[in-house]
């Protein structure tokens, strides 16, 4: 499993016009789901993300998690993440998890992060999103579990 977090002071996603999620200062997290990906995987990825320190405290280090500033979490499933991009100039998919069952542990990741922190957006598994961001730094990791 793979993340990509991106310290934003604010993002949104659009599906046909229609924003389905919305956050101003928190993380823009995108998903990325590999064919050997379980529920261990999504609890233990959920736990890094939230207790990641990437906002400043007040001697300007980064040792503040989301949940230390109450910000905010916009999540988006990204097929492109889980790409074998090893050789070649063109990506492979194979490594990524089959889209029934990676929408069913992407539906376990929201749920589940939900019950540990409330200030949750979302896009939708599957759509042609639209994701409009301001990157705050930039900071960006990408996080594998």
């Amino acid at each position: 499993m793979k993340a990509l977090i991106q310290r934003v002071s604010k993002a949104e996603v659009e599906v046909d016009g229609q924003i389905t999620g919305a956050i101003n200062q928190g993380l823009l997290v995108f998903i990325g789901i590999e064919k050997n990906d379980e529920q261990a995987h999504v609890n233990k990825m959920i736990k890094k993300i939230l207790a990641y320190r990437v906002f400043y405290d007040a001697d300007e280090k980064m040792n503040l998690s989301v949940k230390d500033v109450e910000g905010e979490l916009l999540l988006v499933s990204q097929f492109t993440l889980a790409a074998d991009t090893n050789s070649g100039t063109r990506p492979g998919f194979s490594t990524a998890k089959v889209p029934a069952e990676a929408k069913e542990l992407y539906e376990y990741f929201l749920s589940s992060i939900s019950q540990q922190y409330a200030q949750i957006q979302s896009g939708v598994f599957g759509a042609d999103m639209q994701v409009s961001l301001t990157n705050d730094g930039p900071v960006t990791f990408l996080l594998s579990c």
